[in-house]
């Protein structure tokens, strides 16, 4: 586990090639000597464990970076990761409303096979109550600006700019632990790249905490709640509200990062780029010590200014 700060600031301990689950990195960090009161709790109430089929995925932006996209027509990496020295383009996993419904509807079905469809709708809405951490959330840490992409557009867009249209490679890249956040990081790559042999393939593992499976991520969250306000009850796949205080507790979310060499841009039809941006409100504190969110009126002139042949109103991610 190698410690270090990030380009933001921030402390992080990073294991890299493993996605490590929360109990196998609490023994690392014990091991390292680190000391993370989240991570070390034992007294986390019981919570579900869905599995999300995630489609879409996310980049959020401030207005110099909009800027850049507009410029661009398309993505580049502006900074080096600052272990690795990769030029990344950083995506997050989208996941709303109906990919959390629909793992709930998975977990009913596995659990009660011969249950009727009546019986199943009256028990759902238990995960709501557990999926409160902030990669459930349409606010943002990162930036006023949100892009929303299928992940087959996008992994199709990287396949014929950067690959030569051959498949690109999905590898295990690391686990990074911050105070209370664990962020499993998958890369992927040109196949002709071989500096990243030595990472291991992602594979479609049941066991594992993130995969790939037709042209959607599977991610089977580790601590999906940020606080604890519930407890799950597993024979009756309910929430139960706890009587005694709220517990604080690691959250852990997903990033995607493509390998894009010497500054290039994977790029987008302008009006594609316009039609996948909406605004985002700001979470606080931001991620980005000092980051000014811009309200939504300053961000439709912006928008318009960077995408003057497609005046289409802003919408509002929410």
């Amino acid at each position: 586990m190698e410690k270090g700060v990030n380009r933001r600031g921030h402390e992080e301990h990073v294991v890299e090639k493993q996605h490590l689950k929360l109990n196998d990195l609490k023994e690392e960090a014990k091991a390292a000597g680190l000391v993370n009161k989240c991570l070390s709790k034992d007294n986390i109430p019981e919570y579900p464990h869905p599995e999300f089929v995630v489609s879409h995925v996310k980049h959020d932006t401030k207005g110099t970076g909009l800027r850049g996209i507009s410029e661009d027509n398309g993505f580049k990496a502006p900074f080096k990761d600052q272990s690795s020295g990769l030029g990344l383009l950083w995506w997050s996993l989208s996941v709303g409303p109906d990919e959390i419904k629909s793992a709930e509807r998975r977990l009913l079905e596995k659990t009660y096979p011969d249950q009727m469809e009546e019986q199943l709708q009256m028990q759902q809405g238990f995960l709501e109550k557990f999926t409160t951490s902030p990669a459930f959330l349409k606010t943002s840490r990162l930036g006023s600006y949100r892009f929303t992409f299928p992940l087959e557009e996008l992994l199709e867009a990287y396949r014929e700019q950067f690959c030569s249209g051959a498949p690109p490679v999905m590898r295990v890249f690391k686990t990074v632990l911050y105070r209370q956040t664990v962020n499993y990081v998958v890369l992927v790559h040109s196949p002709d790249q071989d500096q990243f042999s030595d990472y291991p393939l992602l594979t479609d593992n049941p066991d594992t905490v993130c995969t790939y499976r037709d042209g959607c991520f599977i991610w089977r969250p580790e601590a999906m709640s940020e606080t604890h306000g519930y407890e799950f009850v597993k024979g009756q796949m309910e929430a139960q509200e706890l009587s005694r205080r709220h517990e604080f507790d690691v959250w852990d979310n997903v990033s995607i990062t493509l390998h894009v060499p010497n500054k290039q841009v994977l790029h987008f039809d302008a009006g594609r780029l316009r039609e996948n941006l909406k605004f985002c409100r700001a979470e606080k504190p931001g991620l980005i010590r000092g980051v000014t969110f811009e309200n939504f009126q300053t961000a439709e002139k912006l928008v318009n200014e960077f995408w003057p042949k497609y005046p289409s109103p802003l919408e509002k991610d929410e």
